[in-house]
């Protein structure tokens, strides 16, 4: 069954509206990410992309994170917009999260400013905020968006969206 996208209001912007392949815009919107009962990510200069049916997938650069939060960890994928995936374990105040974080070191071209930003699942942190608003993960778990008022779905990863 096909979805319905849902109205988008005043303010809102209906994921259904983004394109594919995929958007990259900047965004100076307030990032913050806790772990640990501790911020280990803050920044005004991460990156969105946006995709139809996905709510956005923020990225905040390297430097947006405390010190020693971010170590590698093992795997890779491949996006066919943005090239191959490289992952990261987030350690701080006593949790590990392993394989949390993403980032495209040597991205397509397309997506080039995203050299070296890292992604991080929202459902694996204790906190993500946009602008102080607090974020639910995109459902499903294998998506990393982060889901704000400020969008309308029906988003990719609900039950029924495997074939969207």
């Amino acid at each position: 069954m096909p979805p319905r996208p849902l109205p988008a209001g005043p303010g809102q912007e209906s994921v259904w509206a983004y394109p594919r392949p995929p958007r990259l815009e900047h965004t100076s919107r307030r990032l913050q990410v806790w772990l640990g009962g501790m911020l280990v990510a803050d920044t005004t200069q991460g990156f969105r992309v946006l995709e139809t049916s996905h709510p956005p997938t923020y990225y905040l650069p390297r430097a947006a994170f405390v010190a020693g939060v971010l170590s590698p960890a093992p795997g890779r994928s491949v996006c066919e917009w943005k090239g191959e995936a490289s992952y990261w374990t987030l350690s701080m105040g006593g949790r590990c999260e392993v394989a949390a974080g993403w980032s495209y070191e040597r991205p397509t071209p397309a997506f080039a400013p995203l050299a070296r930003a890292v992604a991080v699942y929202a459902g694996r942190m204790d906190d993500c905020r946009v602008d102080g608003v607090r974020v639910t993960p995109q459902p499903g778990g294998f998506y990393g968006g982060w889901i704000t008022p400020d969008v309308v779905g029906p988003f990719k990863g609900e039950p029924g969206t495997w074939g969207w």
